[in-house]
């Protein structure tokens, strides 16, 4: 974490609860900002990119009666989760809402890339956002309210295909996570939720270089970023602890459920090629 901005506005009909929303800078993340400040939160906003998070912040300060922290961090670092939150105890904010959503994908081949790429990745998608609910979740219990949304991904749900290997292991240890975290936390006031996104309109595929692949993907299977944020708090207030985005995702879910695990790889594989480099 690099440096703290404070874009607070001075006003006395500001919201007392505050959510923290890891990789904001874009896509999923910045829509879940959008949508958080919209239903009256404060933000704090982290990622890796200072300018996109300075510009969104200013946007929702325009739009809203909130007050909005910027903290730059790069969740990479194994350091960077306790960073987080001692800056968050230093400014005297305690967080109401976590959304884990920072993520990317490793393209190609596990053995393609060396072991550092993994353990990075391993880093951001899987230890960062159980290091920040275990840090955070003290103090939820102990105002015996909080929400935890963990950003998971259809592809948790359905069999692993070739390329991105990690990829759908680190969504499904997510959904799993959320469960129990679930389980312990419910009669505390603590409602936990794995959000599971189809193909989302944002920058995902670009960073992996797949955006020529998903393209010709049919428009149905797509949902934009913002109708993902709205679905999961919506799901999360009710209590959802799994949640599906869109009918197309949820029917998707359910068909592989019926259907016996070396058909449903075997679709999984050839369907992946459309979408994956392999």
């Amino acid at each position: 974490m690099a440096h703290t901005y404070n874009w607070r506005m001075e006003n006395p009909t500001l919201a007392t609860k505050w959510a923290l929303v890891t990789g904001a800078s874009a896509g999923i993340g910045e829509a879940f900002a959008r949508e958080l400040a919209a239903r009256g939160s404060n933000l704090v906003i982290t990622a890796r990119r200072r300018e996109r998070l300075d510009a969104l912040a200013r946007e929702l300060l325009q739009q809203h009666s909130i007050r909005v922290e910027v903290l730059i961090a790069d969740l990479a670092d194994p350091a960077a989760p306790s960073a987080l939150c001692a800056e968050l105890d230093r400014l005297g904010i305690e967080i109401d809402t976590l959304v884990n959503n920072a993520g990317y994908g490793v393209s190609g081949r596990f053995n393609n890339a060396e072991w550092r790429t993994h353990a990075d990745f391993l880093q951001v998608m899987v230890t960062a956002p159980c290091e920040l609910a275990y840090r955070l979740l003290p103090g939820m219990q102990a105002r015996r309210t909080g929400r935890i949304l963990n950003i998971a991904s259809l592809a948790g749900l359905v069999p692993g295909s070739a390329g991105n290997t990690l990829y759908a292991a680190s969504k499904a240890f997510l959904i799993k996570f959320s469960q129990s975290l679930a389980m312990e936390n419910t009669f505390l006031g603590i409602r936990v939720c794995a959000v599971c996104p189809g193909f989302t309109y944002s920058e995902f595929h670009d960073v992996t270089g797949t955006r020529s692949l998903v393209s010709r993907m049919p428009r149905w299977m797509w949902l934009g970023s913002s109708e993902v944020a709205k679905q999961g708090l919506d799901a999360t207030e009710r209590g959802e602890i799994v949640w599906v985005t869109g009918r197309v995702n949820r029917l998707i879910k359910t068909l592989v459920k019926l259907v016996p695990d070396r058909f449903a790889l075997r679709r999984a594989q050839k369907f992946s090629k459309s979408f994956r480099a392999q």
